[in-house]
């Protein structure tokens, strides 16, 4: 055994070079080193096959899909006001001033304003725009303006915040709280089924 067939058996695991092989082009491989060669590609038809059946696969998954996004909307609107809360009681704290979160869920919008010579007043800030409800999220106070279209949740100097309970629906039903029991804590948004915090 020289040393070529050696190195062949190495890294093939058999015998002999492979140079007896014979490939022809357009008809199936005979022998043993076209068989790799003959599956490097796909025909045209196995191509468009696939393609159908993703489109297939896609088609009868989308309205899950669609479903899903839409069910995070009263979750992601939730953190939204918990985050733009948060922000204004840090201001509030450092400013000296005291802030609301305002929601008017006719109107399907919330928004901030700070105290300025004894009038709440929208700050001159990205934080002071209007932040709309997602189309199919609507939003309502519990408590405490239960039953009165607009209200606000009061964040103050000190640190504290008035309590408060929103209840925020989406399209599908699925529905969420922003909520604060004590004046000491902040809000947080839990699942209006059980409670958990998210």
């Amino acid at each position: 055994m020289d040393s070529l067939e050696e190195a062949t058996i190495l890294t093939t695991g058999r015998r002999g070079s492979g140079a007896s092989t014979r490939c022809t082009h357009g008809r199936r491989p005979q022998g043993r080193g076209c068989a790799r060669a003959w599956a490097a590609g796909f025909t045209l038809l196995e191509l468009v096959l696939v393609l159908v059946i993703a489109g297939i696969v896609l088609g009868v998954s989308s309205p899950s899909l669609r479903r899903f996004l839409w069910s995070r909307q009263a979750g992601d609107v939730a953190r939204e006001m918990v985050a733009l809360a948060e922000y204004a009681r840090s201001q509030a704290v450092v400013e000296g001033r005291a802030y609301r979160l305002n929601l008017d869920p006719e109107e399907g919008r919330f928004w901030l304003t700070a105290e300025t010579a004894g009038e709440f007043v929208e700050p001159p800030t990205e934080f002071g725009r209007l932040f709309l409800l997602p189309q199919g999220t609507a939003a309502r106070w519990e408590w405490p303006h239960e039953g009165v279209g607009w209200g606000w949740i009061g964040l103050y100097p000190d640190g504290r915040s008035d309590p408060a309970s929103i209840l925020i629906t989406d399209a599908w039903g699925e529905a969420v709280r922003v909520l604060s029991l004590s004046p000491a804590e902040s809000l947080q948004v839990v699942a209006a089924a059980d409670g958990e915090v998210l």
